[in-house]
């Protein structure tokens, strides 16, 4: 059934491959989460290393100015932490190692929701093909939530650095325009637009504005709101069940 989304996890994790790749896709969504008092945190597992084409830099020198660029589009949001798991750049695989990295940190941050890609979409249209480290990273997270965070016998080393199974409540995979719940973004569309533009190294003298405006506003068509992200909402611990956990009646997301 398709739904608009008034829900607003407690804490929420986005887990994605590269500096702005949240900025171009789900930005709205944290700014949106953030002012509604969620505690939001940014995973990114590559730090666009190899993402300036510029043989002048180094890749150290690319990963210093793509880290700042992405700190400071979080800062524009509000989002109270970045992690970077600077694997390499372009390269992404879905190992069992990288899985575990991830898991570390859902066990540390134990979100209510993770946010990630869609590792099924390869070809958007007839211009564009996917980028693996996309498909690689959504794949990741997706695996590090189900089952393996949530379960105490998977990477059980993790317990020894105090960190325990983590079951998270709900999975909001991004909906590239698709989906089956929308989240209104018509109050941070604002900030989603200035927040991709702190990437200077990739916008150059290029303006996102209206893109972004015409891709959310398209997201929206229909519905009771100017400008939406879309998403596949996977509820993995149920709303009743998640309610007895919490000693209280939880709003259906």
């Amino acid at each position: 059934m398709n739904s608009y989304s008034p829900y607003i996890p407690s804490r929420a994790m986005f887990i994605f491959a590269h500096p702005d790749d949240i900025e171009f896709g789900t930005a709205g969504t944290a700014a949106r989460w953030v002012q509604g008092g969620a505690e939001v945190v940014y995973v990114l597992l590559t730090s666009g290393d190899v993402g300036i084409a510029d043989t002048a830099l180094t890749r150290q020198e690319v990963t210093d100015i793509r880290e700042k660029e992405q700190l400071a589009a979080a800062q524009t949001i509000g989002v109270q932490h970045v992690v970077f798991l600077r694997e390499p750049d372009g390269m992404l695989v879905n190992s069992l190692d990288l899985r575990r990295k991830l898991v570390r940190e859902i066990r540390r941050f134990r979100p209510e929701v993770v946010v990630c890609g869609d590792p099924t979409v390869w070809f958007v249209d007839s211009t564009y093909v996917n980028h693996p480290d996309h498909r690689a990273a959504a794949a990741a997270a997706i695996d590090s939530v189900f089952p393996a965070a949530g379960q105490p016998h998977v990477f059980e080393e993790l317990a020894e650095e105090g960190l325990t199974a983590h079951k998270v409540r709900k999975l909001y995979i991004e909906g590239w325009g698709g989906g089956d719940t929308w989240v209104d973004i018509s109050g941070t569309i604002d900030l989603k637009i200035a927040a991709l533009r702190c990437h200077l190294s990739q916008m150059r003298d290029w303006d996102p504005e209206p893109m972004l405006r015409q891709w959310s506003a398209e997201a929206a068509k229909g519905k009771e709101m100017a400008y939406a992200e879309t998403f596949r909402v996977i509820t993995l611990v149920s709303d009743e069940d998640f309610a007895k956990q919490n000693g209280a009646i939880i709003e259906e997301a």
